[in-house]
């Protein structure tokens, strides 16, 4: 068993913040490559972030969702792309932990082992002899050509049942890569398609999406850990909604950085920090970055308190967790869409960062799983006793 020196929170947010210099030099060249470079992936990994789902006994750091939060916001005020990729590998890195423990041997005998995923069922499988084979693809997977492995999910057709989904592990080695990511957004996520042609995944590295989605994990090592023993979906919700906070005060800090010196073209103010307008818009746009700070550490504090305590999930509670996520992310974007048009027409240029920022909060606004509305909805359905329409809550 592997022993690590577990850094503190703080400590960890640090270590994002001192990355900020690299990533923020990388990252219009990332945007024109579509994918991060192979310098930022490997100072993420020497910053230890890629740790923070791993179980300790693998030397790992078994981060709470409250740390994820502040690191993946620090790492989006110095690139959006980097937070998104990281915060994704925390995902399907956590439901790695929920598989029998022979597996997690295998995936976390690789160091700084980096798991992408899907929750899309996108592929068909079949049983076979010792396991199942997949056919399919699955599109949106970020950060797949750094990747070790890939969470899948499938349907399972079996002759003696109703079709089932299923969740697995697979080698990406085992994935036909397609180069198909060319987006508006989150351009350096290099979020590609992968495509499985008649592959065979072992029974062990199967398990049932039902039972995942009900918190029934295989893993026994795990099961008494409270990071381990929160819903999927809750956690997912957590883990990723750093990365909209965090382009947030991105937004706020260029906007600051570029007001001194700063006029409004067609007036008579000397200067644009004199004007009562931008006055307005900074403490409205100040005030929603609040807001959804407030949403994200409300959310932090549902998963990892159940976690501790052991409790049942309500339903409203999970409806909750997915109406938070969606509030961070509509208030972030609100948040940049005020500084951005408080901006200026110089801000179109590719060299002033907020247009980037603009594109990359709007993309992720549009994920299915984050987008505000859809979140809403779901929170005011359970909220009026009716049944909600997702299996993901």
């Amino acid at each position: 068993m592997l022993t690590a020196d577990i850094p503190t929170r703080a400590q960890l947010v640090e270590r994002a913040a001192e990355l900020a210099p690299l990533l923020k030099k990388n990252a219009a060249q990332a945007e024109k490559d579509r994918r991060l470079q192979d310098e930022t992936i490997e100072a993420l990994a020497d910053a230890g972030l890629f740790k923070l789902r791993v179980p300790k006994r693998y030397g790992g750091y078994e981060a709470d969702t409250r740390t994820l939060v502040d690191v993946a916001a620090e790492l989006g005020r110095a690139d959006g792309a980097a937070a998104w990729t990281t915060a994704v590998y925390w995902i399907p890195t956590w439901m790695t932990c929920l598989f029998p423990d022979s597996v997690q041997d295998e995936v976390f005998a690789t160091p700084d082992v980096r798991i992408c995923g899907t929750l899309s069922p996108s592929a068909l499988a079949v049983p076979a002899p010792g396991g199942i084979t997949v056919n399919g693809k699955w599109g949106f997977v970020s950060g797949a050509r750094h990747s070790h492995w890939q969470e899948i999910i499938a349907v399972l057709q079996a002759p003696d049942g109703p079709p089932q989904p299923v969740m697995a592990l697979v080698p990406i080695g085992d994935l036909h890569l397609v180069d198909d990511w060319d987006t508006s957004g989150l351009r350096g996520t290099g979020s590609i398609s992968t495509v499985a042609q008649d592959l065979f995944v072992p029974q062990e590295r199967v398990l049932p999406l039902g039972a995942i989605l009900q918190g029934q994990y295989a893993s026994e090592l795990n099961a008494a850990t409270p990071i381990y023993r929160t819903p999927l979906l809750p956690v997912a919700s957590a883990s990723s909604v750093g990365t909209a906070l965090g382009l947030a005060r991105a937004a706020k800090d260029v906007f600051f950085e570029r007001l001194p010196g700063r006029t409004i073209t067609y007036t008579s103010y000397a200067q644009q920090a004199e004007a009562p307008l931008t006055h307005l818009q900074v403490a409205e746009a100040t005030l929603k970055v609040d807001q959804a700070e407030f949403h994200a550490h409300r959310l932090t504090s549902l998963v990892d308190g159940k976690g501790e305590s052991g409790e049942q999930w309500t339903l409203e509670e999970r409806a909750r967790a997915r109406a938070d996520m969606g509030a961070v992310c509509r208030l972030a974007k609100e948040a940049v869409d005020l500084l951005a048009s408080a901006s200026g027409g110089s801000s179109i240029y590719q060299d002033v960062p907020i247009q980037r920022v603009v594109r990359d909060i709007q993309a992720v606004n549009l994920h299915a799983l984050m987008n505000p509305n859809t979140n809403a909805e779901l929170y005011g359905r359970v909220l009026c006793g009716q049944e909600p329409n997702t299996l993901y809550i």
